[in-house]
């Protein structure tokens, strides 16, 4: 590893000019009886992509002669890009050009042309270094002398060749899993063999058993998981009464959705004689029965998170401690992990104790009954739940003040609409009703922030290795496309060199109420970076928080259930030398595997939400809705109805002009009518059609004003700005004779 590492620096330094093998001998001293094992590393690295040998059989970095590793992103059109490891641009490849790649394979480009006066930087594939698809998911198609699958994820442009041996009985219209014998090549398709028949088109529950399949989510536990988990024992042992903090006789609930089962967090509020708030969040002690390398662990670290895909859950265990044994139940005894801190009136966090325990749970709360206790004063519910309501009302202060806290200090709080998709019995999609986030889901979410971030400062401190939750600094360039957009909405958007949290925070608090705030929320959402796990702790931007890490959610998330696992060990006499070293590599390992498997679920979760949703609107073809336009790109814009649902409207549909695309001010300009269609606009729209094979909905505009004739035909960018200004000085008039 160590002569690879040097290799790659040796070559990065900007002296180094390409060298043969026998220069690569010489500088780096190989003796004779070595040479082999050199070569074979450098055939691997070549392999990997880490190097490249020219036709000349020199040795460089890809970069530095003209090539790019990257991602290889497939169109269904054949043609595709490079999404570069490196930060640069994307490599356009031409259909001619993709030689055998597939959608998802690591690459090696050569770049042909670069970047110029707005043309796309243009190359074509040299290598696949890592094969992506090893199986694929498709329709299977029957002819006389053979049959093909054709790829359900539409960004596989080619079909896969299935020789009649291979076939494994299956017939026309069946969705199978087809395993690649023969990777493509420039000229010729993949070949394969079927090697799973999923069932018909159609069949109840086969659209999202598909999903399942083409993300690689496991459905069942292995037998030996099962069969582990069936034979942990319930009952607490005696010792743990006598070593672990008692805290049964704590007024506690848990506050959930009507329909989980995985409860693992518990909350408990005292006042202390000083006024300060005495914050209990009690989790379900996970690290007892999932130790270190069992069976358990093993099968939770590879799926590394829960996924809930709308009517079912894939869970990280098995039911017996999801469900079961890990479950803080109502008045059952149950093994936690307590964080307890005291809090003062203005949200600070004055001390705290994080301690191993047992406790006792007096309610199952759902946030409906919460909600109704503390915004609707439900009489029946207060009664049913009397001795609880004074605990609920310091729970409703306690939260106020953390939020206002979190607030005071930058913290960006995205308030999206959500909603929730109702599916009958055999899987149809028959409502979308928003998802209320009421009082009760507040109190949870700010007691759970509260404790994260506490957990995460105290084991910093202690300067031992660690899973923390880590949000980036937004993207530079983003955030100035996004500066420039909200500044021709009127916002003005200030910052020097460095971009504090609460700037944004400042813009979403000006927008909101408005009709534009949706869009602009979600172009500085798309500026920001995506939240990570890492062993470094770099703080979280978007909550404005220097120390953070997910500790309450251990039988859902892998990283909450190893942090555990490192608490119990400090409490219980601390770490050695040598297990810190070991630490140290497990916290990135598993750092890694849990961002990789968050990113494949919430893919997952994402494609069966717009599965379900076209399904919805598949029924409401020629219906009419009234949207807010939520993109706009070169080919069309999106516009988003309040269910959340989201259609394209094709520019071959605003056939009343010819539309050119305005990137800087995200706007489509009518050539000849200079009507203009902007993000965050209003505009009413027909359900044209839906794709359901790629879950996709198109719309037609159906509004579209009829716009003064003998407008100036051409502007400057300095006058198209004064134009999009007044547009958004009279929309701002008008609102305000409106009220």
């Amino acid at each position: 590893m160590k002569i690879k590492e040097n290799l790659i620096s040796f070559m990065t330094e900007q002296t180094y000019k390409p060298m043969n093998i026998g220069g690569l001998y010489k500088a780096f001293d190989i003796r004779k009886k070595d040479m082999k094992e050199f070569k074979t590393l450098l055939n691997k690295m070549e392999v990997d992509g880490d190097i490249v040998k020219s036709k000349t059989e020199y040795y460089g970095i890809p970069e530095n002669m003209g090539f790019v590793v990257g991602k290889f992103q497939g169109h269904q059109r054949g043609f595709g890009f490079v999404i570069a490891e490196i930060e640069r641009p994307d490599v356009f490849i031409p259909a001619d050009n993709v030689n055998g790649a597939m959608n998802g394979d690591k690459v090696l480009a050569k770049v042909l042309k670069e970047e110029d006066k707005g043309k796309k930087c243009e190359g074509e594939i040299a290598k696949v270094t890592e094969r992506f698809n090893k199986t694929i998911i498709g329709t299977y198609e029957d002819s006389s002398n053979f049959g093909f699958v054709v790829a359900d994820d539409k960004r596989i442009a080619q079909d896969i060749f299935i020789p009649k041996s291979e076939r494994s009985g299956a017939k026309t219209g069946q969705i199978v899993i087809a395993e690649i014998t023969q990777w493509p090549e420039r000229k010729k398709n993949p070949e394969g063999k079927i090697i799973e028949i999923l069932g018909n088109q159609g069949d109840t529950g086969i659209d999202i058993l598909t999903i399942i399949k083409k993300h690689k989510l496991p459905e069942e536990f292995p037998p030996n998981v099962e069969a582990f988990a069936a034979n942990i024992d319930e009952k607490i042992p005696e010792e743990e009464y006598s070593r672990r903090t008692d805290l049964r006789d704590l007024r506690m609930v848990t506050i959930d959705g009507e329909d989980a089962k995985d409860l693992d967090d518990a909350v408990s509020i005292e006042v202390l004689p000083n006024g300060n708030y005495r914050l209990g969040v009690h989790i379900a002690d996970v690290s007892n029965f999932v130790k270190e390398k069992n069976t358990l662990d093993k099968e939770a670290f590879k799926r590394a998170t829960s996924v809930y895909l709308i009517d079912r859950v894939i869970p990280m265990l098995p039911k017996k401690l999801s469900n079961g044994v890990c479950s803080l139940n109502p008045k059952v005894e149950r093994l936690a992990l307590s964080c307890i801190m005291e809090i003062d009136k203005k949200g600070k966090c004055v001390d705290h104790e994080i301690v191993e325990s047992i406790i006792k749970t007096n309610e199952r709360m759902t946030y409906t009954d919460v909600t109704k206790i503390l915004k609707d004063k439900d009489e029946e519910t207060i009664k049913k739940y009397d001795y609880l309501y004074e605990d609920f009302k310091y729970m409703e202060e306690l939260c106020s003040i953390l939020n206002k806290k979190r607030m005071a200090r930058g913290a960006i709080d995205f308030d999206f609409d959500e909603c929730k998709i109702i599916l009958n019995e055999v899987g149809k999609p028959v409502d979308i009703v928003p998802y209320e986030r009421g009082i009760a889901n507040r109190v949870i979410e700010e007691f759970m922030l509260a404790a994260n971030e506490t957990v995460a400062e105290h084991f910093f401190w202690l300067n031992v290795p660690f899973v923390y939750r880590i949000h980036e600094d937004p993207d530079e360039e983003k955030l100035t496309r996004f500066s420039e957009f909200a500044h021709n909405l009127g916002y003005a958007v200030k910052w020097g060199n460095e971009v504090h949290p609460r700037m944004l925070q400042d813009i979403l608090k000006k927008v909101k109420g408005k009709k534009e705030e949706m869009v602009v929320s979600t172009l500085l959402l798309r500026s920001m970076m995506k939240a990570k796990y890492s062993p470094e702790c770099v703080g979280h931007f978007g909550l404005a928080a220097k120390y953070y890490c997910h500790f309450t959610s251990p039988i859902r998330r892998y990283p909450d259930l190893m942090i555990h696992r490192i608490i119990k060990e400090v409490i219980n006499g601390g770490l050695s030398e040598a297990r810190t070293e070991k630490l140290k590599k497990e916290v990135e390992i598993a750092s890694k595997q849990s961002s990789d498997m968050e990113r494949v679920a919430m893919e997952a979760e994402r494609d069966v939400d717009d599965l379900k949703k076209a399904e919805y609107m598949s029924e409401r073809i020629g219906q009419e809705f009234n949207g807010i336009i939520s993109s706009v790109t070169n080919f069309g814009l999106f516009v988003e109805l309040p269910n959340t649902i989201e259609g394209l409207v094709h520019m071959t549909s605003l056939d009343d002009d010819y539309y050119v695309f305005d990137e800087r001010h995200l706007t489509l300009i009518g050539e000849r009518t200079k009507k203009m269609y902007k993000l965050g606009e209003e505009v009413k729209i027909v359900v044209s059609k839906v794709d359901l094979a790629s879950h996709e909905v198109y719309f037609d505009i159906l509004d579209s004003e009829e716009v003064e004739e003998g407008k100036k035909e051409d502007y400057t960018v300095s006058e198209l700005d004064e134009l999009i200004k007044e547009d958004g000085d009279q929309t701002k008039e008008e609102e305000s004779a409106a009220k």
